[in-house]
């Protein structure tokens, strides 16, 4: 399956889905787990996890530095899933795609390299208010290093970005823009592609975190023509301490190296040294190697589910919890956008949201309570959190059912 394929190519089958993960089959105070909590991280199938146990447990070896027979297929698997990642979000060249810790590294590293050698005093780097902090400090940090300027999309009550004021901002001192796709917090998807060719109009490039967006719905960086994209392969149904960042050539060759040491050079003197190639030249030391090969899996996975067939469902569904959300007395949505993803933001009444998480987790139920690393965007809405019901491709409407019935439990309790 490729991202070109139309929906109707495939049919969803979430029971079928359900039987690869094996600890949705765990029970939570004597009830079957219901994991609602996929934007802090996605549980793993056993096509992943089985990845991982056969690197360990058949070829475990180091990469790209050894002519024994356990480090050239270690070298090879880890090569062949960077192959897997450039054609899932269609990277016209494999060295694009650079292996990282995740989308946090991913955003530092950018905001390091590409802040050393293009921010100047005075330049102002364009980030919006529901950013996620990994897409806020990073920025903040090199912008006092270099006496630049960070400047802010504004929202509306709705949770969308005010483009009317994007187009203000968007001036040629903006040495970059770098936005989410997918709002961690709210589920509000960005005009991305009219913010990528407008700032383009002006020669600037775009970072986009899509730490939220690849799991949910097909992404061709080609197609967006975005110069940046960092992503996480936990929550796209594979390992923690994995992510990825793509960046066109043409930049990425113009950065400097974000660390040195292993791999990321091409000949060292101590009067001088030159630097590896793409995409070595970012891959310092030893890499994560099993979690790059069973991140390799879970595209594979994602890619035979049909990512396309996994978006319609997931729409789907979220739309029926947000219909259902909708009809609990005093129950108020944070973010109302027309389009979503991934995660409904909500509030009970007065109740505070970790009285309401603690009440849902004792009947089994997973959410998300807390700031989710968008204090500032809390602050715009004078609230100290929310309660959020994020979802997966595995997750099923009666679920949402158990999910309500549960929360008009915890209302009754608290009010």
């Amino acid at each position: 399956m490729t991202n070109s394929d139309t929906i109707t190519d495939q049919v969803f089958d979430v029971e079928s889905i359900r039987k690869d993960f094996p600890i949705l089959q765990t029970k939570v105070y004597g009830k079957p787990l219901i994991y609602l909590d996929n934007a802090a991280t996605t549980q793993k199938p056993l096509q992943v996890l089985q990845t991982l146990e056969k690197y360990y447990t058949e070829y475990n070896s180091n990469v790209h530095r050894g002519v024994h027979l356990l480090s050239q297929q270690a070298t090879e698997a880890y090569e062949a899933a960077r192959k897997k990642i450039a054609a899932f979000i269609n990277a016209k060249h494999d060295h694009e795609v650079i292996f990282t810790k995740g989308t946090t590294n991913s955003i530092n590293l950018v905001a390091y390299t590409y802040g050393r050698k293009f921010l100047k005093e005075g330049d102002e780097v364009l980030i919006s208010a529901m950013e996620h902090h990994s897409n806020i400090v990073p920025w903040q940090i090199i912008c006092e290093e270099k006496n630049a300027v960070l400047k802010v999309i504004p929202i509306d009550e709705a949770g969308e970005l005010q483009m009317n004021e994007f187009d203000k901002l968007l001036t040629p001192k903006v040495k970059i823009v770098a936005v989410t796709y997918v709002s961690n917090s709210l589920g509000t998807v960005n005009p991305v592609r009219e913010i990528i060719a407008k700032a383009h109009a002006l020669n600037i490039p775009v970072l986009l975190d899509g730490a939220q967006a690849v799991q949910h719905m097909p992404l061709d960086v080609q197609e967006l023509d975005v110069d940046f994209l960092a992503f996480s392969g936990h929550k796209m149904y594979g390992p923690t301490g994995i992510g990825i960042l793509y960046g066109k050539e043409k930049w990425l060759n113009d950065m400097p190296p974000y660390e040195g040491g292993g791999d990321m050079i091409s000949h060292v003197t101590f009067a001088k040294t030159t630097y590896n190639e793409l995409p070595f030249k970012f891959e310092a030391g030893t890499p994560d190697i099993s979690g790059a090969i069973a991140l390799g899996s879970a595209v594979d996975y994602i890619q035979q589910a049909g990512i396309h067939a996994i978006q319609q469902w997931e729409e789907e569904l979220i739309a029926y919890a947000y219909d259902k959300l909708a009809a609990i007395p005093s129950l108020r949505f944070i973010g109302d956008a027309r389009h979503r993803a991934g995660a409904i933001s909500f509030l009970i009444g007065n109740i505070h949201p970790f009285d309401t998480g603690e009440i849902l987790d004792k009947q089994s139920i997973a959410v998300r309570t807390g700031h989710h690393c968008t204090q500032p965007l809390m602050e715009l809405f004078h609230i100290p959190g929310t309660v959020r019901a994020s979802f997966a491709c595995y997750n099923t409407k009666a679920e949402v059912d158990e999910l309500v019935r549960a929360i008009e439990k915890a209302k009754r309790m608290l009010e």
